[in-house]
């Protein structure tokens, strides 16, 4: 049999990527859920709600039961079916696209590919990301004013009903910028790194190269798009006031917080926001992983050649 290695189908990487994306998010959702917490924990104040990521965990189970962490997981499913279904097949679809005639493509064009991709995904994921945001949360407000959102479809109903259908992109160009840095730091990073690993010989293409590779790319994209995110979770988060927003914009939302509560709150949460890179390194495990059993079982493709990013 031969063991060169086989094209994938385009919606098939799609739907890989997907698969990948809603498989880490059910490890994975009581770190996002500390960590939206911990964003919006004192807005405005320089005091934190909470002192540290243990602190928040220790908080929101012993006001709320363990339960609470896995609240809002219906969005963070539908986020991911949406934002990384999206992403992932999209950045692998250009990477084939571009790629020399020898399979190999710059790093300057992998990261435009992450660019790219990142943009489709923001827009295609942001009302889930509005619903999730809002869900994780919710429990946080005194209880005359939280939403209490039975599901992710009730959600999108009464966000459509009670604030306009347009309010499903509340934030929408954060969420994009902040997609453009993760995606471009994340994904073209992760290639390169995992690229770097296979030509020194020393490891194959497999889950001890994959988990080193991801990690590297895991913490530079926390670096690079946590004040990013942290406007875009407040921002998707606020209330309209007398008929006017909180933050007029990301760059508003951002000066807002470096005013009021110090220039590292900008970085508030890094400690959960970089455990929720276990999401992305997780993600990108089950990617390779679930792209070998494709190749295997469904293309009885023998060649052990991962997802080819």
């Amino acid at each position: 049999m031969s063991t060169d290695p086989k094209p994938i189908p385009k919606s098939a990487r799609f739907v890989l990527g997907g698969a990948a994306g809603i498989t880490a998010t059910f490890i994975c959702h009581p770190i996002d859920v500390v960590k939206n917490r911990m964003q919006m924990s004192a807005i405005g104040q320089r005091k934190k709600e909470f002192k540290s990521s243990f602190h928040a965990v220790r908080g929101i189970v012993g006001n709320e039961g363990l339960a609470a962490l896995y609240y809002g997981v219906s969005a963070g499913v539908f986020r991911q079916a949406t934002y990384s279904t999206t992403r992932l097949g999209v950045y692998q679809f250009l990477v084939e696209s571009f790629q020399n005639a020898d399979g190999t493509i710059s790093f300057p064009l992998r990261t435009f590919c992450g660019m790219t991709a990142g943009i489709a995904g923001a827009f295609v994921g942001t009302p889930a990301d509005v619903v999730l945001i809002r869900m994780t949360s919710d429990g946080r407000l005194p209880p005359e004013k939280r939403r209490n959102y039975r599901n992710v479809v009730d959600a999108l109903v009464r966000i459509s009903k009670e604030e306009g259908f347009l309010a499903l992109w509340t934030g929408v160009v954060p969420t994009i910028g902040r997609a453009m840095v993760v995606n471009a730091t994340l994904l073209a990073t992760y290639s390169e790194f995992k690229s770097k690993l296979l030509e020194t010989k020393l490891v194959n293409d497999n889950i001890f190269c994959h988990l080193w590779a991801s990690l590297g790319a895991g913490f530079i994209a926390c670096i690079t798009s946590l004040p990013v995110d942290i406007a875009k979770t407040r921002i998707q988060n606020m209330r309209v006031i007398d008929g006017k927003p909180e933050y007029k914009n990301m760059v508003d939302a951002m000066m807002q917080t470096v005013k009021k509560e110090g220039f590292f709150a900008l970085w508030k949460g890094f400690t959960p926001y970089f455990a929720k890179a276990a999401h992305s390194i997780l993600m990108l495990i089950f990617m390779e992983q679930f792209t070998k059993a494709y190749r295997r079982y469904w293309l009885r493709d023998t060649s052990g050649k991962g997802s080819g990013f």
